[in-house]
């Protein structure tokens, strides 16, 4: 049976008290929307749109990356009203399911055994059983048990409110009825909103089936309507990702601090110290250590490799056996070879370190192809960029520099060559060779800077 997807995301989400509209605020660094969107894929529809209203010109970027079709809500009339906007969407399908942009922790397999809970003709109602029900929707049974309407918080009795299980807001409808039907909403209610909760009561009344499925993990259908409750939400989806670690051979210092914003690929024996976080797409292999207050971003980490604490690493790519930090920044465009060492308080950016060699500590090295087994000493820099354009510096095998060195690019220091301390290296070091310089301060003048080639 063919099924069309309606995420709705027209609300002004005031209790967020922000410019940025609510379905756009982050849970993993990733928007709300954005979740329930990649949800919604995965169940394959043959029609995915969503209902905007206040703030929609913040969501059309990531509509039009994510190819999900905006349908726009003028006027926010209720949820029932928000359907009507987008009948033209889903009146082809067999059924439609309806979802909401900020509830985004809802499992697929979830909204799977929903869809299944019954055929394309009945009505399916996502619920959950509340300790504490307030503000939130009841379904109401008869005494067989059947469902015959759901009855929001600010229109119920007492009777009513003493019911523990509620609507969620995520159904499943018969695509064909839902288009035909819709329109009978009334507003009719202390709200003076169009329910979609009302299409309940029509499909009793139009003989419709209904089946409910009783979701056990209340966050699944969680919400966000405040900062609080988004902040609830991220602590519940990391301690989940944590738990996932520990379970596929990574052990943690603390699963509560811990912090996964996208995707984290892991073997065995991985061990992670406190407040560590994951950004973008990370993968580390078999054995790594990584220690405490370090954010790795867009990175593979090699066997064997030990990140000590507070070190940054972005867009890059590290071997085998590395030894990085404390306090080290590989900034993108990095490629560590195995057994290369990268010390404390020392920057790389662009760089390709080879086999073995070490810069270990006070140094940057940008923009540089570096050899095997070279030896980097304290306080010696690359100097990549002449105020306008970056230039290369090209570093063979065994080359071993002194501290306190600069390397002027664009240069060259050939296989084997030594570099005396203190030194400003603006020509080709030759190789086997050791090369110095010393020269008494003065001054160019009529000199310019260079500008910026086209």
């Amino acid at each position: 049976m063919s099924l069309s997807i309606v995420i709705l995301a027209a609300g002004k989400g005031t209790r967020m008290k922000s410019a940025i509209t609510k379905v756009m605020h982050k849970l993993a660094a990733k928007p709300l929307v954005e979740h329930v969107i990649d949800t919604a894929k995965k169940l394959n529809p043959i029609n995915l749109s969503l209902v905007t209203g206040n703030g929609a010109e913040q969501l059309q970027p990531l509509l039009a990356t994510k190819q999900v079709v905006e349908v726009v809500q003028n006027e926010q009339l209720g949820t029932g009203h928000a359907v009507m906007q987008a009948i033209d969407q889903f009146s082809d399908a067999d059924q439609v399911l309806v979802l909401y942009g900020d509830v985004p922790l809802t499992k697929v397999s979830t909204l799977q055994r929903l869809i299944d809970c019954g055929d394309a003709n009945s009505l399916r109602i996502l619920t959950t059983e509340l300790a504490d029900p307030t503000g939130y929707g009841r379904i109401v049974r008869n005494d067989a048990d059947e469902v015959i309407c759901i009855t929001e918080q600010k229109d119920a009795d007492t009777e009513t409110l003493a019911i523990k299980e509620v609507n969620s807001g995520i159904m499943v409808l018969p695509a064909k009825w839902l288009a035909l039907s819709v329109a009978k909403l009334t507003n009719n209610n202390v709200q003076g909103e169009y329910y979609l909760t009302d299409m309940v009561s029509l499909a009793v009344t139009d003989g419709i089936s209904i089946n409910t499925l009783c979701c056990a993990d209340n966050t699944e259908v969680a919400g966000v309507n405040t900062r609080q409750q988004l902040a609830a939400l991220e602590r519940h989806y990391q301690l989940l990702q944590a738990n996932d670690l520990m379970v596929n051979g990574v052990t943690l210092a603390d699963p509560a601090r811990i912090d996964i914003r996208g995707e984290l690929i892991t073997g065995t024996d991985i061990t992670i110290d406190v407040n560590v976080i994951f950004e973008g797409k990370v993968t580390l292999a078999n054995n790594v250590k990584i220690g405490a207050n370090c954010i790795i971003k867009d990175a593979t980490i090699g066997e064997g490799t030990i990140i000590l604490a507070n070190s940054m690493i972005d867009s890059s790519v590290i071997g085998a056996n590395v030894n990085i930090g404390p306090f080290a920044r590989l900034r993108p465009g990095t490629i560590l070879a195995d057994k290369a060492k990268i010390g404390n308080f020392v920057e790389t950016k662009n760089a390709n370190i080879g086999k073995g060699s070490k810069v270990n500590h006070l140094s940057y090295i940008g923009d540089t192809d570096m050899g095997a087994d070279v030896n980097i000493g304290a306080g010696t820099i690359t100097c990549n960029y002449d105020g306008a354009n970056k230039h290369r510096t090209i570093i063979g095998d065994r080359v071993f520099v002194g501290s306190d060195t600069q390397l002027v690019a664009p240069v060259t220091i050939e296989n084997g060559a030594t570099i005396g301390a203190g030194s400003t290296i603006r020509k080709t070091a030759p190789a086997d060779a050791l090369t110095l310089t010393k020269s008494e301060q003065r001054t160019v003048k009529g000199w310019q800077r260079p500008v910026k080639k086209k």
